[in-house]
């Protein structure tokens, strides 16, 4: 079969599509015909060397963590899937490989596809729609009524948590650019900040829960917008031992976060404010909770662009720049 791979960490490294073996099928795990896959900012971290110490994969490396396909091929135990289903997920983190024409997923977690959605649509979704649950819901505990900051609101995640949360019925606020304020508030975002000229920390105040997706000096400013006994989850660190005891890392690297950490683990205690560092996870049964909402139309896929397998470097690139509205996809067949 045809894969996208890398062969070495590093900031010059495009990648290339090259003849791989089909992956062989534990009995867990379901054979997936790729038809679409989604760039993630996590593809781009990772072909970096960013997670190299983290998350240690063998080269060469096919990147990808959303897929949309067919089921091709079911193992000895699997029970809820069978050939010729439509399905979607977010492969776990030591079976990544999406951008290819098949790979094998655990059982745990994939989900089917939601009826009312294309291949593009659907591939567009798992990894930043489990971030939005993850955050907002399962590490968050976001209620009605209560108030959330998502930031970068036009970015892949930020679209998707913008809905869940105006689903859960949260008042939401977020940050974007002038030329998207108002599509960005069609997403359901009752305050949007242009993040260039407007102040964050004198227009938010008081704030349940932050979801963080930025550099350090939104971290700072995130910490000064919410109320004492709120929650601070940041998709974008630094890492916390807490994370470092749930991966399983050797106590060098739990020691290494718990420095790394510090300053905005004793900032956030002093205030009276829970810093949760979170690096999602795949779940299959999440993600079925999620396709009842975008059956509903509650949840709507957001697709900047779509590429052609044979330019998954480009769209890698295009993701690289940070202009991206939304996700942009793979069309593997």
């Amino acid at each position: 079969m045809k894969a996208f791979i890398i062969e070495r960490y590093g900031r010059r490294e495009t990648g290339s599509i090259v003849e791989v073996p089909v992956p062989e099928l534990q009995d867990d795990e379901v054979l997936i015909d790729i038809h679409a896959a989604a760039v993630n900012v996590l593809d781009i971290k990772i072909r970096r060397g960013e997670f190299k110490l983290i998350l240690p994969h063998p080269m060469p490396l096919i990147l990808g963590h959303d897929v949309a396909g067919e089921v091709v091929k079911v193992g000895a135990d699997v029970r809820r899937f069978k050939p010729g289903d439509a399905v979607y997920a977010r492969p776990d983190d030591a079976r990544i490989g999406t951008f290819a024409e098949k790979i094998a997923v655990r059982e745990r977690s994939l989900a089917h596809q939601p009826a009312n959605l294309t291949m593009e649509e659907a591939a567009s979704l798992p990894l930043v729609a489990l971030t939005a649950w993850q955050a907002l819901v399962e590490t968050g505990k976001l209620k009605k009524g209560q108030k959330v900051f998502i930031q970068a609101g036009s970015g892949g995640v930020g679209t998707i948590a913008i809905q869940l949360a105006r689903q859960i019925g949260a008042f939401v606020a977020t940050t974007t650019s002038a030329a998207n304020v108002d599509w960005v508030t069609s997403l359901g975002a009752d305050l949007v900040l242009d993040y260039k000229t407007q102040d964050i920390e004198a227009a938010l105040q008081d704030y349940d829960l932050v979801l963080h997706s930025q550099g350090s000096n939104a971290l700072e400013k995130s910490l000064q917008i919410l109320r004492r006994g709120g929650h601070l989850v940041s998709i974008s660190g630094p890492p916390t031992p807490a994370f470092a005891v749930k991966q399983g890392l050797a106590w060098p690297f739990n020691y290494l976060l718990r420095l790394l950490s510090y300053g905005v683990r004793r900032k956030a205690k002093r205030l009276g404010i829970t810093y949760t560092f979170l690096f999602m996870h795949a779940d299959g049964a999440q993600l079925q909770s999620l396709t009842s909402l975008i059956e509903s139309g509650a949840i709507k896929p957001v697709v900047d662009r779509v590429y052609p397998f044979a330019e998954t470097a480009e769209a890698l690139a295009y993701v690289a720049t940070g202009r991206a509205k939304g996700k942009v996809v793979i069309n593997v067949k």
